[in-house]
């Protein structure tokens, strides 16, 4: 079975980065940048089902600026057959605006069997994305994969849920999954695969091409504030009565939360 696989991948810095807030929405992108952690399980669970259907195509997808490139061209060098670049000037974006952006250039370049996105951005967190793609297509989605298979046209999946607890679930394609940590485990980019990866074809697409309404968005980001300092933790000392005296001070006087 010949299939159509997209994958949406999110330019996002490193976890690890100390981002520095430069008034309003603005901040230093000097900090390194990477593909957002949780799309790399969606992108590593596309390409398992790419070798297992020969003749299938992996498209990595992305919205961000230009410099969002390099992260297409990780994906690419990690075995994604072509990557499309929906270029945008700024990084901010609502989870509205960027599903409708994602979804118009996939449908845009085809007709996709399956679409893995990550279950969140490290960056914003929305969490929205897959449920959105899902209503824009009107198929099926599970969110917080970590387990997946295919017979046929069957997708099983295993999702996590709070209490330790799995649930099973079967979908038909064409549907969408949104990858957790534990799918799988994904590769890293080789040196023959990064060199492929610079032949590899980017299809940059601007927002004017697209039909997207001008208030397609529904959330306006205000600004960006460094979180406060909370400082170091405090350990009480003394008996049971004392410390419970002295941790009531602090919230009253210090804390100012009684």
């Amino acid at each position: 079975m010949t299939l159509k696989i997209y994958v949406c991948i999110k330019h996002v810095p490193d976890t690890a980065a100390n981002i520095r807030p430069l008034g309003g929405t603005a901040f230093d992108e000097s900090v390194k940048f990477i593909m957002n952690p949780f799309d790399e399980y969606a992108l590593e669970q596309a390409l398992l089902v790419c070798e297992q259907q020969g003749g299938s195509e992996v498209i990595a997808v992305t919205v961000g600026k230009e410099s969002a490139a390099v992260t297409l061209r990780t994906a690419l060098a990690m075995g994604a057959d072509r990557g499309i670049l929906v270029k945008r000037e700024t990084y901010f974006a609502d989870s509205i605006e960027t599903a409708r952006l994602l979804g118009q250039a996939i449908r845009r370049d085809g007709s996709p069997d399956l679409i893995f996105t990550g279950k969140q951005s490290v960056d914003t967190e929305g969490m929205q994305i897959p449920y959105r793609l899902a209503a824009f297509f009107d198929m099926p989605v599970v969110v917080n994969v970590v387990a997946f298979s295919l017979a046929g046209s069957l997708v099983t999946v295993e999702r996590e849920m709070e209490a330790d607890l799995r649930e099973a679930i079967e979908m038909v394609m064409p549907c969408i999954v949104g990858a957790a940590k534990g799918l799988n485990r994904p590769r890293c980019p080789t040196l023959p695969g990064m060199m492929k990866a610079k032949k590899k074809e980017i299809t940059i697409v601007d927002i004017a091409d697209l039909d997207i309404p001008n208030d397609s968005h529904a959330v306006d980001l205000i600004g960006l504030q460094p979180v406060p300092d909370r400082g170091r933790g405090r350990i009480l000392e003394g008996n049971p009565q004392t410390m419970v005296q002295e941790l009531l001070r602090l919230l009253r006087e210090e804390a100012k939360v009684l």
